[in-house]
């Protein structure tokens, strides 16, 4: 089995859509959340690959979160485009990581590139727009 790396955790984010791939793991940096998971049945086509599908709402995901820590507060971000190049494959035992390795925050729209790797070897790139949302505070009724 492969071994989860240092600093990866459960991952602190759960939601309906990501339940059927636990286990999910986060490694929260200063200004990023990485996710990463070890391929298993549940995330791969019917080829055997992980799915293209998976890798980009985790993309977006990872994307997503590495944005909103660096905002001092956030009511939100909501993805407005998302485009994923796949480079490559990742197959059944891999480690998958993906990382937000370039981010841009504004006070109405993040940016975000991340790459997602298998093993090591990147699969895939992700680039984000993402509309802030104000905290709920600060909304207009």
């Amino acid at each position: 089995m492969t071994q989860i790396p240092e600093g990866f955790e459960p991952h602190f984010r759960k939601s309906p859509l990501t339940d059927p791939w636990e286990p999910l793991y986060s490694k929260s940096l200063k200004d990023a959340v990485v996710l990463g998971f070890v391929a298993s049945e549940q995330h791969t086509n019917s080829r055997g690959f992980v799915h293209g599908g998976l890798l980009s709402a985790l993309a977006d995901n990872a994307m997503g979160l590495s944005c909103a820590v660096q905002h001092d507060a956030v009511g939100g971000l909501v993805t407005v485009n998302l485009n994923v190049d796949f480079l490559g494959t990742a197959r059944l035992g891999q480690w998958i990581e993906i990382n937000s390795l370039f981010t841009k925050t504004g006070r109405t729209l993040d940016f975000a590139q991340a790459f997602v790797t298998a093993d090591g070897i990147v699969c895939a790139r992700a680039n984000a727009t993402f509309r802030v949302l104000p905290p709920k505070d600060e909304r207009r009724s």
